[in-house]
């Protein structure tokens, strides 16, 4: 099958969109699962699918162009541990991803919203949100938000302050390899900061 044959390798179709799919759905085997939501065109995906072949990587992206692009990059890299999903990153999370599947969960630089009538829309800051990524998570399992706004940062500290499903850990840079996202690359470039946050399923 060439890499620009149909249905396209690496990507996922659920057999059924109105209920959730199995972990034989996402990949074959056990091997501990990281989903990546809002991946984009999967700089990060692949190359930390590349630095862990032992591990399996989701990627959740809307945009159909963003899904081929993330689908060829790993095809071309020879990575069987990833593979692409085109949904909403909502839907997937609310209605599709098995429960209890993943061992991390990557959020990283969605839309910040930066205008005050938009502010409601951030994921992040949303505990209906944030627990249905818990119930995606295994136990112990990691949710890894990063973004370069820190007003949107600083209100996911504070959600965190009345969410007694997750746990805040250290996370400084070089604490464990982490790929850069393309978008990440850039800011720093521009001499921003990247804020983190680290959670852990309690």
């Amino acid at each position: 099958m060439s890499e620009d044959s149909f249905p396209f390798p690496n990507e996922i179709y659920p057999a059924n969109w109105f209920e959730r799919m199995s972990p034989k759905d996402l990949f074959p085997g056990n091997r501990p699962l990281e989903i990546d939501l809002g991946c984009g065109d999967g700089s990060f995906l692949v190359r930390m699918a590349d630095e862990f072949p032992d591990r399996n990587f989701l990627g959740i992206e809307r945009l159909l162009g963003r899904v081929r692009k993330v689908s060829r990059k790993s095809v071309r890299a020879g990575l069987a541990n990833a593979r692409v999903l085109r949904a909403d990153s909502n839907y997937a999370v609310e209605w599709l991803l098995p429960l209890e599947c993943a061992e991390r969960i990557h959020f990283l630089c969605p839309d910040p919203w930066p205008k005050k009538k938009h502010a409601r829309r951030r994921q992040m800051c949303q505990l209906s949100f944030l627990k249905s990524l818990h119930s995606l998570l295994k136990e112990n399992g990691e949710l890894l938000f990063m973004t370069d706004a820190y007003p949107y940062y600083e209100e996911a500290l504070e959600v965190q302050d009345t969410c007694d499903f997750f746990e805040v850990l250290p996370w400084e840079e070089g604490d464990f390899f982490y790929a850069k996202t393309d978008f990440e690359e850039q800011w720093l470039s521009e001499g921003k900061s990247m804020n983190r946050l680290r959670l852990r399923k309690i």
